[in-house]
């Protein structure tokens, strides 16, 4: 059963679970496209193949908000955002550390490596640009919880970034030396766009679940 945060004639708006695919992967596992689809077709009573248009991604490790098109226009406008970069993707983490400045702006280049499914920063003339803004929220016991908005949305690029600057993500079994146990600590909270037929700015947002290390922040009365 999937999450709805919004819908219309145009869009749905849902909750990603965390250490769910967005589509189908090799893995095999239920995917949140699929369940779009069979949420679509059971709602409205569709026959035969339901459409339903992904114009973004996030990885499985993280859950949080993503939009979904409900027709083929709907999904080229939104997929046109994505591409200028005028949908606004606000993500919030738990770090461990504290970052020197409370906020700021990191600059990176970063390149995938395919067989390893591991990214890392490199120079410009192999990595492609990666851009994201941050403000320091709170901090207890060592760990920090950050505001992220993505001016770039490279494959991994906020657990990077932060990580190469030593101070990775809570429970990132990739890029934190020392994970431990639990959900990586990052979640799309915040989801902003313009409306593909109407025009009209749209914002959802939703927090976290109350969980490790979530719940060491009273993330509801400080946003």
């Amino acid at each position: 059963m999937i999450h709805v945060l919004y819908e219309d004639n145009h869009v749905l708006v849902v909750e990603k679970p965390a250490n769910m695919p967005v589509n189908e992967d090799d893995s095999q596992d239920e995917d949140l496209l699929s369940l779009c689809k069979a949420y679509l077709k059971e709602k409205y009573n569709k026959p035969g193949n339901v459409y339903c248009g992904l114009v973004h991604r996030l990885d499985r490790p993280v859950g949080g908000v993503m939009v979904f098109a409900k027709t083929s226009k709907a999904a080229s406008r939104l997929s046109d955002q994505v591409r200028t970069h005028s949908i606004k993707k606000e993500y919030l983490a738990v770090v461990e550390g504290i970052p020197k400045q409370n906020n700021g702006t990191l600059t990176d280049y970063l390149i995938k490596d395919h067989k390893t499914n591991m990214v890392r920063t490199t120079d410009a003339k192999q990595g492609k640009k990666s851009v994201l803004h941050y403000d320091v929220i709170d901090t207890k016991e060592g760990r920090t919880l950050v505001h992220i908005t993505l001016e770039t949305g490279r494959s991994h690029q906020i657990r990077v970034q932060f990580s190469s600057r030593h101070l990775p993500l809570v429970h990132d079994m990739r890029y934190n030396p020392k994970p431990g146990k639990g959900q990586i600590a990052l979640y799309a909270y915040q989801l902003t766009f313009t409306h593909p037929t109407t025009k009209e700015t749209i914002t959802i947002r939703h927090n976290p679940p109350q969980t490790d290390p979530w719940n060491m922040f009273d993330i509801a009365k400080i946003l």
